[in-house]
């Protein structure tokens, strides 16, 4: 953990944190924390663990002397003797935490935040990226006064097609609505919906995968930066992206002068249209 990634919008990924709930059928960190479970094994926990959902281990697990990465599996785990890892590594990186997680889950106690955030700010030479595709938890946490400050920190959200604001895209889910009431403020887009009363600084969104025409009903992302990718793997009933997915999305980038960074995955398809743009120098 923490060192080079295969994400290519980032330089390192940190994984205090690993395990999700949300079910995605194309999730491929489930596909690779269920591949190396050690929930089989007869496992050698070191110092105190924590034996009940969601888990916590002061100390790697251990079988027949090998270190366990994903001791339960997808189930979500605090692995704490990770927490001081990103404060040991003195070249400044752009970090990814917890590729193999959703901090902001709704089952991840605040705690388990805090300490990462905490984590973070012990290191300011690094750049903090967080991903999540439950984003209403970072209005939680500022006005549970948990968010950082600092600049060095980017808050981004997936947007699928189970989580858009107002739109099923190609798998119907009854009863959506297309406006939302949320503290009380009546709101029409994904950027009112993702980030209310959150500071408009440093935000993300990704497209990842993108599994239809997203950007036929994009509103405003509020967001500094755009990620789009297509879906990778060979699962039973995977989505090829269209081209003209990624263009409705590239368009509104422009017209909004929002940098895009489109994933390898992209390449192929976009051809000499394939772009890696930053919201920071590189």
């Amino acid at each position: 953990m923490g060192k080079k990634t295969k994400i290519d919008w980032a330089d390192a990924t940190w994984n205090p944190v690993t395990g999700c709930l949300h079910g995605c059928e194309y999730c491929y960190a489930k596909r690779l924390a269920e591949r190396f479970s050690a929930e089989e094994k007869c496992l050698t926990f070191i110092g105190d663990t924590k034996f009940l959902s969601p888990y916590e281990l002061e100390q790697p697990a251990e079988h027949k002397g090998k270190k366990e990465p994903y001791p339960f599996g997808f189930s979500p785990t605090l692995h704490k003797y990770r927490i001081d890892e990103p404060k040991k590594w003195e070249k400044p990186r752009t970090i990814f935490v917890c590729s193999m997680a959703d901090l902001f889950g709704d089952w991840v106690p605040d705690e388990w935040i805090a300490e990462v955030f905490r984590a973070c700010d012990a290191a300011p030479q690094h750049r903090f990226l967080f991903l999540t595709k439950n984003p209403g938890r970072y209005c939680h946490l500022e006005r549970a006064g948990i968010m950082p400050k600092g600049d060095n920190f980017w808050f981004g959200a997936t947007f699928d097609h189970s989580n858009w604001p107002g739109h099923d895209g190609p798998h119907e889910i009854p009863g959506r609505p297309t406006t939302f009431t949320l503290h009380g403020k009546m709101v029409h887009d994904a950027g009112d919906f993702y980030y209310p009363a959150y500071p408009e600084k440093n935000r993300f969104v990704s497209f990842e995968p993108l599994l239809y025409d997203i950007g036929a009903h994009i509103g405003s992302t509020g967001a500094q930066w755009h990620i789009i990718g297509a879906e990778t793997g060979n699962r039973k009933g995977k989505v090829a992206t269209q081209r003209e997915w990624v263009e409705h999305i590239v368009e509104y980038s422009d017209k909004n002068h929002i940098p895009v960074f489109m994933k390898e995955s992209l390449r192929g398809l976009m051809g000499d249209d394939f772009r890696q743009e930053f919201p920071w120098e590189v």
